[in-house]
């Protein structure tokens, strides 16, 4: 992970559309009426300055390689769970190497930091790497017609 920082995406960031196509390009069939446009507008409008929502990006140089966000929905079936560990991402070729932990823990202080003491988030296939990290399992469900489980973060007072 030698030279990778992690910054706060700010809403006029020159990295937002960028962001914005990586998050769409993996999750935009959970979300049929979306578009790449309404991707990067909603991405926009979670890029808060701390606390919930916040974006964070994982930078190289100038190159942005992963994000993850804290959101207060993630689910819309499930609006009673809040806040979220969401949109949790690193480009292919930088997988590996600790970024999406880093980007998880990073998460993880920003909700400890503003009194956050569980938070959620749900995955199809990245269960290990979660339970690696303290994240335990909650429910297992098929949400718009994937599988997948909700799992929770207990933080420390």
């Amino acid at each position: 992970m030698r030279g990778i920082t992690i910054v706060r995406l700010s809403p006029d960031s020159d990295h937002l559309a960028t962001v914005a196509s990586w998050t769409y390009a993996e999750w935009g069939h959970l979300h049929p009426n979306s578009t790449a446009n309404s991707y990067r507008e909603a991405l926009r409008r979670e890029c808060g300055d701390g606390g919930v929502p916040s974006v964070f990006v994982a930078m190289q140089g100038d190159q942005p390689v992963g994000t993850a966000a804290l959101l207060a929905e993630d689910m819309d079936s499930r609006r009673e769970l809040t806040p979220w560990l969401a949109s949790v991402f690193v480009l292919p070729e930088w997988r590996g190497q600790g970024i999406a932990s880093t980007l998880i823990r990073r998460v993880e202080q920003e909700a400890a930091d503003c009194g956050i003491r569980q938070f959620y988030l749900f995955t199809p296939d990245q269960q290990a790497l979660y339970r690696r990290l303290g994240w335990q399992d909650h429910e297992d469900l098929c949400y718009r017609g994937e599988k997948v489980t909700i799992m929770l973060r207990q933080l420390e007072a």
